[in-house]
């Protein structure tokens, strides 16, 4: 009897979610099925893979061992499906790219669309996290490429610059702190500050920038963010560009903090060589990166 390889998937999705019903929700499999994967797999090798008295799908000491070994039998036959694709004279089936939702989606659509009209075979996947979260699923879900904000880099990542992005100290016009003036971090941490919340599992990324006092709000995006700002209801960072009409109205204004209301980050196009880019992903980086550079020209005439 040959071992089922995607097996060793269910058991993956199995330890990352903690239950079986939650892991037959996400491999769209009824629960029945996954129980029944695992069970054959745990017969033909002669071995407990879980831990049946635990509340949670935790593995034995043996199941993790066995787990370890599938996520590298895994990872070849990726890597061989891979070589397939990028060797042959066609286009690879699927890209996945993840992205930073605090980086415009604007050139980045424009790039698509380039890549949707040269009429290619391969299927695109944009996925948007934040913070630690676009590294952490760019790794967990083998994608070939992300636009991050911050990354923890390594000897087999390639990096590619983007043009700076900056981010506003902002608050509601109504807001308290919106007419005060050389303000504390002290005075600032008297009011509610509203922040992203890091969407990696662990939640093990810190943003630098926050301020540190006890009234934070943690939101699931900019857009909540930003609806959140225009009620007044804390103050927080936001992309410029995100927020340029209500700046220019009048709706959000600058804080005017001692300690800086802009500061600037150099956004990465991140690849690795573990998985080399094919066909459609060396095309799609150069289109997001011409596009990023006229998205800056057009900004740089405007200012002028």
């Amino acid at each position: 009897m040959r071992i089922d390889v995607d097996a060793f998937k269910v058991l993956q999705v199995l330890v990352e979610e903690g239950s079986f019903a939650k892991a037959a929700e996400r491999l769209h499999k009824a629960q029945s099925a996954v129980s029944y994967q695992v069970k054959k797999l745990e017969q033909h090798l002669g071995v407990n893979l879980f831990c049946r008295d635990q509340y949670r799908a935790e593995l034995t000491p043996e199941g993790k061992v066995i787990l370890a070994e599938g996520q590298r039998l895994l990872q070849y036959l990726a890597n061989i499906e891979h070589l397939a694709s990028k060797f042959g004279d066609g286009w690879e089936p699927k890209l996945e790219l993840v992205i930073d939702d605090a980086l415009p989606m604007k050139p980045i659509m424009r790039a698509l669309k380039r890549l949707t009209e040269l009429e290619i075979p391969t299927k695109v996947q944009l996925n948007m996290e934040f913070l630690g979260g676009v590294q952490e699923r760019f790794e967990r879900d083998n994608a070939d490429l992300m636009l991050v904000k911050d990354y923890r880099t390594g000897p087999s990542y390639r990096p590619q610059a983007l043009p700076e992005i900056t981010s506003v100290l902002v608050v509601a016009a109504t807001h308290p702190l919106a007419t005060a003036t050389e303000l504390s971090l002290f005075e600032l941490q008297q009011h509610v500050e509203l922040t992203i919340e890091d969407s990696s599992v662990n939640k093990h990324y810190r943003d630098e920038m926050q301020f540190g006092g006890d009234k934070v709000f943690y939101l699931s995006g900019f857009v909540m963010k930003k609806n959140a700002l225009l009620m007044g209801l804390g103050f927080g960072w936001m992309p410029d560009f995100l927020i340029e009409s209500e700046l220019a109205s009048g709706e959000l204004v600058e804080v005017d903090f001692t300690g800086g209301s802009r500061y600037s980050f150099t956004p990465q196009l991140v690849s690795t060589m573990e998985r080399p880019l094919g066909r459609a992903g060396q095309l799609f980086t150069d289109l997001i990166i011409e596009e990023f550079a006229a998205e800056l020209k057009a900004k740089q005439a405007l200012a002028e």
